[in-house]
């Protein structure tokens, strides 16, 4: 006999997992996470837990917000400690073009209630000696930034939404979608078929292969990103801001008794290969590294790995109802802003599932938005 869920959620990362959580706290009693691997196997697992609330536009200003308000109770409200700090991002302009784009971010910022202060080199170099500032302009500071465990994250949205009801079927892979008419039937997975009305995909990296199951093309190009974890040492103290190079997108900052750090690679092809390239560790990624932190050249690497980014066309999540599928909600395409997003996502989607207004207008990333875009260079800049 097939299973049936309310709502079924195809990806148990933090995303699906926090939408679940969401939903059970609104009362819905059956709730179903078909997730392929295990709970936060796949992007969330291995993204760097950032929080930032520095962006360039409204949506994202506002939904950075309302998660770090989330994140900042997580324990309290969850029951689970996630290691959050809010030990802030600093940002470094080298341009003054870059300076003109701060500006402006903050401006709106301000407007919104963030509080985000323009820095001087010398400012930078006092919160961070060993920072090279020779080309660096200025930098904006939020204090109330910072990075979360992000595999404690999404147990705790897991453990929590289970204790209220909701099933997690593990090494439970979708591999067909069937109709009746507009409306979704039921999911068939390697371990049966599961029946619902209410499907929502969320399944990161891969949200575009399980779209192709119901028809549709959903522009998720998967990239990979790299994260490297230098030896021990003590010369970076460690309540220290997350740093962002924005010229160059490299970016560090403490974790345990290292450094964790990483940049955007703009030839990494579309894949799903999270192998690690060293190449383009000791070819590209040094250079820029050493020039920023020269500590860095004298700092053996002790780990690395890769996980994947859902990059969409304007680096947008893509966000609510597909219109002419009764039923059917996406949540994917986060371009790595899904772990700092997710507790406010959440809630959104858990609102329209109820037919209710979201809290947020989030009419801007909807899915019907996408005939008037085409892929950006992968040097798109971090602020969107």
């Amino acid at each position: 006999m097939d299973k049936t869920a309310e709502v079924i959620i195809i990806g148990g990362g933090v995303i699906g997992t926090s939408i679940a959580y969401h939903l059970a706290k609104m009362g819905c009693k059956n709730i179903v996470i078909l997730e392929k691997e295990y709970i936060g196997f796949g992007s969330t697992g291995k993204c760097a837990g950032g929080i930032r609330q520095q962006f360039s536009t409204e949506i994202n200003i506002k939904l950075s917000m309302e998660s770090r308000r989330f994140f900042e109770h997580f324990e309290e409200e969850i029951g689970y400690p996630i290691d959050f700090y809010q030990n802030g991002y600093l940002i470094l302009a080298n341009t003054e073009e870059e300076m003109k784009i701060f500006q402006q971010n903050l401006a709106l910022q301000d407007k919104l209630g963030l509080k985000v202060y323009l820095l001087s080199p010398q400012d930078v170099k006092k919160i961070i000696p060993q920072l090279n500032t020779e080309d660096i302009l200025g930098a904006t500071y939020c204090p109330t930034d910072g990075f979360a465990d992000p595999s404690s994250v999404v147990q705790g949205f897991a453990s929590s939404c289970r204790k209220m009801g909701a099933k997690i079927y593990e090494k439970t892979e979708a591999v067909g979608i069937e109709f009746k008419g507009e409306k979704i039937k039921k999911i068939v997975t390697n371990k049966g078929k599961f029946e619902t009305a209410v499907l929502v995909n969320a399944a990161g990296p891969y949200a575009g292969i399980i779209g192709k199951m119901i028809g549709l093309d959903i522009p998720i190009r998967p990239s990979r990103r790299h994260i490297f974890v230098t030896e021990p040492l003590d010369k970076i103290r460690k309540n220290s801001p997350m740093i962002i190079d924005f010229h160059s997108g490299f970016w560090f900052r403490r974790e345990g008794p290292s450094l964790i750090f990483g940049m955007r690679n703009p030839n990494e092809k579309e894949g799903f290969d999270t192998s690690i390239d060293w190449d383009f560790l000791t070819e590209v990624v040094a250079e820029v590294a050493c020039h920023r932190l020269p500590l860095i050249a004298d700092t053996g690497i002790m780990n690395a790995w890769a996980g994947l980014h859902a990059d969409t066309p304007d680096c947008q999540a893509i966000l609510g109802e597909v219109s002419g599928m009764e039923g059917v909600y996406l949540a994917c395409g986060f371009s790595g802003h899904g772990f700092m997003h997710s507790p406010a996502v959440g809630k959104i989607i858990a609102e329209l599932i109820f037919g209710e207004k979201p809290f947020l207008d989030i009419s801007s990333l909807s899915p019907d938005r996408f005939s008037r875009f085409s892929f950006q260079s992968q040097e798109e800049k971090i602020f969107i």
